[in-house]
């Protein structure tokens, strides 16, 4: 299967699990493929057919922007270089979930969440600890009476009961044991934490020298702004009471520029952000499919974070974003 096509049925997919899903973000370099969001659930998804091509500058991007945006960032592919991604099991690169198309399907359409994750040495299930330790109670099993019957350690069971996850032959050699589903789905939609390995957030990269004026005019108006790598847009800046967000882009006004301000705007309606777009001339242009295009010399005009938004507000469609 082409990427192409790939990429096709991941949005056809998630159209038909109730996603708005983005335009494609089809200009080098992209973190991501498409946004899609339904009801308060945000992604941001990379589709590859090998997963090993995903690296960690991509990965710490994606884990930004999803914190940025209030989004869960996600793979979905098909293998790596050794073997075809296994069904019903959630992977991690570089701290982000890595799902195959038949795993997304399953969480999405028929909203069956995985169970498995793999982890260095193996697979791997979360053990619901509470239920487990009634289990063995309702028994009258000692927690060396456990160990025992599974052949590991009293200290081992102990640990499962204060919350340690199971390989899956023990977390199977459990349930047959009692008789009763002792596993807990992987939150994927919260980015898996209680089980993704507790890598830190990645630092945001360096300000663009060529950005630095426009990064400096939206900090003095209040907004903490935090620039991206490789993103189709530039920046993602809030207010300080996370109540404003906003997509930036600058560079000439080319054709390139537009294509990018068309995404930026479909992202930024799945998002359920605002877009502007820095040039320095418009052409006469007041905005592209939403994307708000102001010229340079205007923005470090901008007073306040009012005197943005009534500009932003004058020059976006109404099918754009809000401001």
């Amino acid at each position: 299967m082409t990427r192409s096509a790939l990429v096709g049925n991941v949005t056809a997919m998630l159209e038909d699990a109730g996603f708005v899903v983005s335009d494609r973000c089809a200009i080098r370099p992209k973190s991501f493929d498409v946004a899609a969001r339904r009801g308060e659930e945000i992604l941001l998804v990379k589709i590859l057919g090998n997963i090993d091509a995903f690296d960690a500058v991509t990965g710490a991007e994606m884990r930004r922007l999803g914190q940025y945006l209030d989004a869960t960032p996600m793979v979905i592919g098909l293998r790596t270089r050794d073997e075809e991604l296994k069904p019903g099991v959630t992977y991690f690169r570089h701290g982000v979930p890595v799902l195959s198309p038949d795993t997304a399907l399953e969480l999405f359409v028929e909203e069956v969440p995985p169970l498995i994750y793999a982890a260095p040495g193996g697979l791997y299930v979360n053990i619901d600890s509470e239920v487990l330790e009634g289990a063995r109670e309702d028994r009258d099993w000692s927690l060396g009476r456990l160990a025992n019957e599974l052949g590991v350690s009293r200290r081992t069971v102990s640990k499962y009961e204060d919350g340690m996850n199971a390989s899956v032959e023990v977390a199977t050699q459990l349930e047959e044991l009692f008789d009763a589903p002792l596993t807990s789905p992987v939150d994927v939609l919260d980015g898996a934490d209680e089980v993704r390995d507790g890598e830190p957030m990645p630092d945001d990269p360096e300000v663009d020298p060529d950005d630095e004026p426009i990064v400096h005019v939206l900090t003095r108006v209040g907004f903490d702004v935090h620039p991206t790598d490789r993103a189709p847009f530039k920046t993602v800046s809030e207010d300080e009471h996370r109540e404003s967000r906003m997509l930036t882009g600058h560079s000439e006004f080319t054709e390139t520029a537009e294509k990018r301000a068309r995404i930026m705007a479909s992202v930024g309606r799945v998002t359920r952000t605002t877009s502007i777009y820095v040039v320095d001339r418009a052409h006469h242009r007041e905005s592209v499919d939403g994307t708000a295009l102001i010229e340079r010399d205007e923005i470090e005009n901008v007073r306040d974070v009012e005197d943005l938004k009534d500009l932003i507000k004058e020059r976006a469609e109404e099918r754009g974003s809000p401001a």
